[in-house]
C-alpha cells in the first residue's frame, strides 16, 4: 500500500528552512536565499534538491566548511561581458544569485554576460538561475561542478560530478523552454530518496563498487557511484561522460577552482568544497528578430505531436515541472512522503526548533 503524502504549504517549507539555517548561525538574508532555492526545487518536483538537501547545508555551516560571515561575493576581474567572481566560500545560492544578476546586467548592456565563480558551494537546482534570466526576456544558462560521484564509462571509480546543465528561454504568453538536467542518468539525490523510501532504483542509474550495474541504492551510496547520462557504453554513456567533462571545463577549470576528483568527497564536512560555477545570460534581441515567436512555434509543434499513448501527451522541457506545480497549487502545498517529514522532524528536534507544520494528507 502506498503511504499517504503529507502536504506542507510553500510558505511553511520556506520558513522551516530559514528556522534551521538561522539557528546554526546563518545570516537572515543568506538563509532566505537558500530557503527560496530549496522550496522552489520541491515545488517543481525536484525532490532530490529540496528538503532532501537541507541537512547537508546545516552540516557544512556547523563544521565551518561553509562561511556564514558578513562577506559578499567579490568580482576578481571583469570585462564588459565577462567576470570572474570569488564566492568567498559562502552558501552556493548566495554566490549564484550574485553571479546570475551580474550576468543579466552585462547581457542587457552588451548582448551577453558570462560569469564564472570560484570557491562556491552547492547552489541548489541549476534551473533556478536560468529561469531568473528567462524572466528578464533573456536566454539563461547555468552550470556547476559537484563532488565526484559519477563513474565514467569503462571505469570503476567515481571521478566526475553530476555536473548539471540548465537552459531557459522565453516564448510568448509566459511560456518557456526550461531544461534542467544532470549529466548523470539520475541525480544522486534521487538515489537517496529511493533509499529513504526503501525502493529499488531503475537500470542505468548506478553501479556497485566493482563498476557493475545495480538496482540496490545502498550499493550506489556505500561504495559505488552513479552512471553517466546514457547509462552503459552501448547505450551512449560515453556521451554523458563527455558532457560532464564539458561542464568541468566551464566551471572548475575556467574559474580556477577545484574540479573532478580534486573536489571533496560527497557530504564531507572536513574540508571546503571550492566548487566552480558558470552563469550565462544572452539577449536574443542581439540576433534575428522574432525569437519568442519561433520558440513558441517549436514548443507547440512538439506538444502537438501524436503520442504513443493517448493519455500521455508529448511534453517539452519544463512541462513536467509545470504539471507538478499545478498539482501543488491544487493540494495547497508540496506533498511529501512520510519518511521525508520524519527526516525534517529529526532535524527540528536536533536543532531544538519548531517542527514543520503539516497542512493535510493526500493519496
Amino acid at each position: 500500500m502506498t503511504a499517504k503524502q503529507l502536504v506542507v504549504p510553500l510558505s511553511e517549507m520556506k520558513s522551516f528552512v530559514e528556522r534551521c539555517m538561522t539557528k546554526v548561525g546563518t545570516k537572515k538574508d543568506h538563509a532566505e536565499s537558500l530557503a527560496e532555492l530549496l522550496t522552489v526545487a520541491d515545488y517543481r518536483g525536484h525532490y532530490s534538491h529540496g528538503l532532501n538537501r537541507l541537512e547537508m547545508y546545516i552540516r557544512d555551516v556547523q563544521s565551518g566548511t561553509t562561511s556564514i560571515s558578513e562577506d559578499s561575493p567579490t568580482i576578481v576581474k571583469q570585462t564588459v561581458s565577462t567576470a570572474l567572481v570569488d564566492g568567498r566560500n559562502l552558501l552556493g545560492p548566495v554566490v549564484g544569485k550574485f553571479c546570475i544578476d551580474l550576468a543579466i546586467t552585462k547581457a542587457k548592456d552588451t548582448g551577453i554576460g558570462w560569469v564564472v565563480a570560484k570557491d562556491s558551494n552547492h547552489f541548489g537546482i541549476a534551473g533556478w538561475y536560468s529561469m531568473r534570466v528567462c524572466q528578464q526576456g533573456l536566454v539563461g544558462l547555468a552550470f556547476t561542478n559537484t563532488s565526484p560521484v559519477v563513474v565514467a564509462t569503462r571505469s570503476k571509480v567515481a571521478t566526475l560530478g553530476t555536473n548539471p546543465i540548465a537552459v531557459a528561454a522565453p516564448a510568448n504568453n509566459g511560456d518557456s523552454f526550461v531544461l534542467d538536467m544532470a549529466t548523470s542518468t539520475a541525480a544522486l539525490g534521487k538515489v537517496e530518496i529511493n533509499h529513504r523510501k526503501d525502493m529499488s532504483i531503475p537500470n542505468g542509474w548506478g553501479v556497485d563498487k566493482d563498476g557493475r550495474q545495480t538496482n540496490n541504492p545502498e550499493d550506489v551510496l556505500r561504495d559505488g557511484g552513479l552512471m553517466p547520462l546514457g547509462g552503459a557504453e552501448e547505450s551512449g554513456g560515453y556521451k554523458g561522460t563527455g558532457l560532464a567533462m564539458m561542464v568541468e571545463m566551464f566551471c572548475g577549470i575556467m574559474a580556477g577552482s577545484k574540479y573532478a576528483s580534486n573536489i571533496r568527497s560527497w557530504k564531507s564536512s572536513k574540508e571546503m568544497a571550492h566548487l566552480g560555477q558558470c552563469f550565462v545570460a544572452i539577449d536574443p534581441g542581439a540576433f534575428a528578430a522574432g525569437f519568442t515567436d519561433r520558440m513558441s512555434d517549436l514548443l507547440d509543434h512538439q506538444r502537438n505531436l501524436e503520442p504513443i499513448d493517448a493519455e500521455n501527451s508529448v511534453l517539452v522541457p519544463g512541462d513536467p515541472e509545470r504539471q507538478h506545480m499545478s498539482q501543488c497549487d491544487t493540494s495547497g502545498g508540496i506533498p511529501y512522503h512520510p519518511n521525508q517529514i520524519d527526516f525534517a522532524n529529526n532535524i527540528a528536534k536536533e536543532l531544538e526548533i519548531e517542527p514543520m507544520k503539516i497542512a493535510t494528507a493526500c493519496k
